[in-house]
């Protein structure tokens, strides 16, 4: 059984310690591959090193709007250039976040769209987050038109979900599916169609039930997978296989060997 771990950040400081012991630990238990998007422009050249050191994980680049501080307007320009020469496996983590305060929603916006543009001009799919913002998120990728990507961490309504799937994207859903509480997501991934299902960690954040309060990982996919498989009352050899198909034919990964 292998398991595509659609997006975790392992450039950020947290892994500096163990890293390398980090991957190994999820191919262990069976992670054949990692999407590692971007947060902020200083980070690209970390997040390319990092990636270089295993051939399981791949680089995304991107303009967070939580990091909205960080940004300027001429990192859209030096994005074209990274996404020309690096040719990265997807344009992210880019979005819309009207959740936390102090985030200016008209520069968010500014951010955003220029991500899609470029997104759309190099043909790459498009690692969305979308907190308090899934309808304009969904209005937005209508506008621009001509893109794929994934809304991760999804968080919206199963209508949302369904117009997401009709423009072409996929939702990822990660460690807040394992809560008790979470009934709507639950709810959500016991019935949607899994040909539109990713799977993911966002590690260091987001951790499961099983390990809540402490530092995610990609190696605690599994017990996603395994999650998923029990809401849904099929096999997690069902689920693992063709969330893993989605994230290869998506993100255009070469299909790994056994591992």
């Amino acid at each position: 059984m292998q398991l595509v771990d659609s997006h975790c950040h392992l450039d950020a400081s947290e892994f500096d310690r163990d890293r390398d012991a980090m991957v190994a630990r999820a191919r262990a238990a069976g992670v054949a591959a990692m999407v590692v998007p971007a947060i902020t422009s200083a980070s690209w050249p970390g997040l390319r090193q990092a990636c270089a050191s295993d051939a399981t994980l791949h680089p995304a680049y991107g303009l967070h709007p939580m990091f909205l501080a960080d940004h300027r307007p001429a990192h859209l320009d030096e994005l074209r250039a990274w996404l020309e020469r690096e040719r990265p496996c997807a344009v992210g983590e880019c979005g819309l976040d009207f959740f936390v305060d102090g985030l200016d929603a008209a520069t968010q916006r500014q951010y955003f769209d220029g991500q899609l543009q470029l997104a759309r001009e190099f043909d790459l799919p498009v690692i969305v987050h979308a907190r308090r913002a899934v309808e304009e998120v969904i209005q937005t990728l209508r506008r621009v038109g001509g893109l794929r990507g994934v809304v991760h961490s999804f968080s919206g309504s199963p209508e949302q979900a369904r117009q997401l799937w009709d423009l072409g994207f996929l939702v990822g859903l990660g460690g807040p599916i394992t809560y008790p509480r979470a009934n709507r997501l639950r709810t959500l991934v016991a019935t949607m169609p899994l040909e539109f299902l990713l799977l993911e960690t966002d590690a260091p954040d987001q951790p499961d039930a099983g390990i809540r309060g402490q530092r995610n990982e990609p190696a605690r996919l599994p017990a996603i997978a395994a999650a998923i498989a029990g809401l849904r009352g099929q096999p997690v050899e069902e689920v693992a296989a063709q969330t893993t198909a989605n994230a290869l034919r998506l993100f255009d990964l070469p299909a790994s060997p056994p591992l």
